[in-house]
């Protein structure tokens, strides 16, 4: 592996929420500080909390020993070993943010989630999340399929936008977990790309966590899940960018945004996937990946009932869609 950094492991530790980064430093780092070399190479984790960690003890060289002194220089073959503790229990507070509802009834909650929304808490997201506006609209949801993700079903990425459903008791959670396991629905999305995808097709492979950059997925040959997304361009468009319309079989971490970059045709806005040089000729520079679930069709958890639920897409797709 070239560059100056190798991640040589990233494992879950005897706890199955801690997680232990094993780094090595392989050229010239740039970097003047430990701390600072970290947090570039960690980007989920500010410089204060990789701060915090050492002095509690979770950064230890190849050997085992405590780092504590980050204003060090990072050496060519050091080996550091970062470790995530489990995260404390938390009481995940409502808050009175604002919810576009689609549909709702006794058994379920279909909304459409705006870009920027974290869907539940996490690391570096306490608060502010749609599951705190959950339990702002609906109290009795606390609990209801874990603590920590109350009423969830699936998730959306932070800045893609569209259709969710959220479950309001046990039953109907249960019901449509199986429902988007088995894959009995319909998840329709729309992006805009770069250059021109081919008329319409499928891709059909397996996808994981990328060998090279922990941040990404990639299609992979082995060690991955099986993914399914097929593809139809409505419109090429001025600028040298395309419609696109999703419809995916399954449901993998960034499964759309990989599939679409792996056709060399990669989502407008996407940081991680994308093409940065590329947006930023455009006449509107996108302040997001361009990715938008706009039509979610299942079966109701409890009567059966073919549910039909569309969000056309937010304000950023419109110079997108007239054309």
């Amino acid at each position: 592996m070239t560059g100056e950094t190798e991640l040589l492991s990233a494992s879950a530790d005897e706890t199955p929420e801690a997680e232990v980064f094993t780094l090595m430093v392989e050229g010239g780092a740039e970097a003047r500080r430990l701390d600072q070399w970290l947090a570039g190479k960690l980007p989920e984790l500010t410089r204060s909390r990789i701060q915090a960690l050492a002095k509690a003890g979770h950064l230890t060289d190849g050997e085992g020993r405590a780092i504590t002194k980050l204003s060090a220089a990072p050496q060519p073959g050091m080996v550091l070993v970062l470790t995530l503790p489990p995260a404390a229990p938390v009481d995940i507070l409502p808050e009175p943010i604002p919810l576009d509802i689609l549909y709702e009834d006794a058994d379920m909650i279909a909304l459409h989630k705006p870009a920027g929304l974290v869907v539940h808490p996490a690391c570096g997201h306490s608060h502010g999340t749609l599951v705190n506006a959950l339990l702002h609209h609906c109290p009795d949801l606390k609990g209801i399929g874990g603590e920590k993700r109350p009423g969830i079903v699936h998730r959306l990425d932070m800045d893609t936008s569209g259709v969710m459903v959220v479950a309001k008791h046990e039953y109907a959670h249960r019901a449509l977990v199986e429902t988007f396991a088995m894959h009995r629905l319909i998840k329709e999305y729309v992006a805009i790309v770069h250059g021109v995808p081919p008329l319409e097709g499928t891709l059909e492979n397996l996808i994981g966590r990328s060998p090279f950059h922990r941040q990404k997925m990639a299609v992979v040959k082995t060690n991955g899940r099986r993914a399914v997304t097929h593809w139809a361009r409505e419109a090429t468009l001025p600028g040298g960018v395309s419609r696109v319309r999703c419809r995916i079989e399954t449901g993998r971490t960034h499964q759309i945004r990989v599939h679409l970059a792996s056709l060399g045709t990669p989502i407008v806005g996407d940081a991680l996937y994308g093409k940065p040089a590329l947006d930023r000729r455009l006449s509107v520079v996108p302040a997001r990946q361009l990715l938008h679930a706009r039509r979610l069709q299942l079966p109701h958890p409890m009567s059966g009932a073919q549910m039909d639920f569309i969000a056309p897409p937010p304000e950023d797709f419109s110079p997108y869609l007239d054309v």
